[in-house]
């Protein structure tokens, strides 16, 4: 661990803001060359003020005692250096000044914190949720250790602290992982430690948020799905192992439905329901991340699934609608489907939510606030991340479009050929005049008026 290189104590007088002619007394703690100055709430005659020795001027019982109280103030300006020392806490002038403002208690700790939020969280968040909060603590608890620290003190988090811990997740591989972590990795964990951080705040564990400056930004990712003829040619491929045919049917049965991995493994036939529709069926569940209630009509093939699997002895032993494996084998799996198939994509489970979302609802038509619906989200925005315009619907609003300036285009050619017409009838008509006197003309316009 570093430790400091230089430490001072100095007591001052402030003359600037004296009143009456009296100043305020102020303890300045120097570490490494940076300072902070602590009131020490003690007031005292300018002239009585011993600049040079840092004291209270001659020896009576008054000037002992007050001079006594700066002794006492300086020791415990020392005990609270070695206090953070011992604690393994980061020491600068600031931490001391906090600690010693605290009436010497270390006060509440991160490692704390993070204890007091897991057990908040643990009957209002989902399960994915609080496995998220629990591997971006597992990270906080590898940032300390890499700082040589046990702990650390909430009153000397700063924005600096949050900056290291950026740089440190920036730099960190992940067991098993190729390559470390992208920036909206390491955004979302920030933003995870920051919730935890504000908590104390509200709390009133600490007096300000040390990260209120900080603003989160996330890179734009296109997310991959799959195309019309991807899904169909996934869909009717025959497998000979059992295991890539149900991991195939549950991916297609998302892809149709948008039914998240984890939900589908929920669901039951009491999930299942006819609607007042002609006799369709819905699926209606709530997902396990939001807690959101979803009512979905099954189309075809989601329901030629079902079926598929109504009497299979896997559904009939669990009860479930579909076969259940793990996530982590499913998406094993899909990378021999893909490979079989022919698709040349990262093809995982999560990606049938955004080709339900592009490839089957937007593409043919579907609202987005519809297919927000289906797929549970409460915010369309969420939404917006899975839609894509496709190919050919591109090429289908341009020819709608094209259509329209062609139809704009015949009417003003037809406009144009009726004026030519009218002006072609009038000069004829100039010419049928032309040798008329003008009785002959009121006579004839008077003939045409009483028609």
């Amino acid at each position: 661990m570093r430790t400091s290189k230089t430490f001072s104590i100095q007591f001052w007088m402030d003359t600037k803001k004296s009143i009456k002619g009296e100043g305020l007394i102020y303890a300045r703690v120097n570490v490494d060359q940076k300072r902070s100055s602590i009131s020490l709430k003690r007031k005292l005659d300018i002239e009585q003020w011993d600049e040079k020795n840092q004291k209270h001027h001659g020896n009576s019982q008054k000037a002992k005692d007050f001079n006594r109280y700066l002794d006492l103030s300086r020791a415990k300006l020392f005990t609270c250096y070695q206090e953070l020392r011992d604690n393994g806490s980061p020491v600068t002038s600031k931490a001391i000044k906090n600690l010693f403002l605290n009436e010497g208690s270390f006060g509440h700790t991160l490692k704390e914190l993070i204890g007091y939020h897991s057990k908040k969280i643990e009957n209002t968040h989902a399960v994915g949720s609080i496995r998220n909060f629990k591997v971006t603590e597992g990270y906080v608890e590898r940032f300390l250790k890499n700082k040589r620290l046990n702990d650390i003190a909430l009153s000397v988090l700063n924005y600096e602290f949050l900056c290291d811990f950026e740089n440190f997740l920036n730099a960190y591989y992940p067991k098993s992982h190729p390559k470390a972590m992208s920036h909206n990795t390491v955004t979302k964990h920030i933003q995870r430690l920051r919730k935890i951080v504000t908590l104390a705040y509200n709390l009133e564990w600490i007096k300000d948020d040390p990260f209120r400056r900080w603003k989160s930004s996330f890179d734009k990712v296109d997310r991959e799905f799959l195309s019309d003829s991807e899904l169909s040619k996934l869909a009717t491929h025959h497998f000979e192992l059992d295991r890539l045919d149900r991991v195939r049917d549950l991916f297609v049965f998302s892809s149709y439905t948008g039914i998240s991995y984890v939900d589908i493994r929920n669901l039951t036939k009491k999930n299942v329901w006819i609607g007042d529709d002609e006799g369709h069926k819905w699926i209606t569940t709530f997902r396990q991340k939001t807690n959101t209630k979803i009512k979905i009509p099954l189309l075809f093939r989601a329901e030629q699934i079902l079926l598929k699997y109504e009497a299979h002895p896997v559904t009939q032993f669990t009860g479930k609608l579909l076969p259940s494996i793990t996530n982590e084998k499913a998406n094993l799996y899909l990378k021999e489907i893909a490979k079989e198939v022919g698709i040349e994509k990262n093809l995982t489970f999560h990606m049938a939510r955004h080709t339900f979302a592009t490839t089957v609802a937007l593409s043919n038509g579907m609202p987005i606030e519809t297919v927000s619906k289906i797929l549970g989200h409460s915010k369309i925005t969420t939404t917006q991340i899975y839609a894509r315009v496709m190919d050919h619907k591109i090429k289908s609003d341009m020819d709608a479009v094209q259509e329209r300036l062609n139809e704009k285009a015949r009417k003003i050619e037809e406009e144009k050929e009726l004026i030519h017409l009218q002006e072609k009838i009038i000069a004829a008509e100039k010419k049928n005049y032309s040798h008329m006197t003008k009785e002959e003309l009121l006579k004839k316009l008077n003939n045409v008026l009483n028609e």
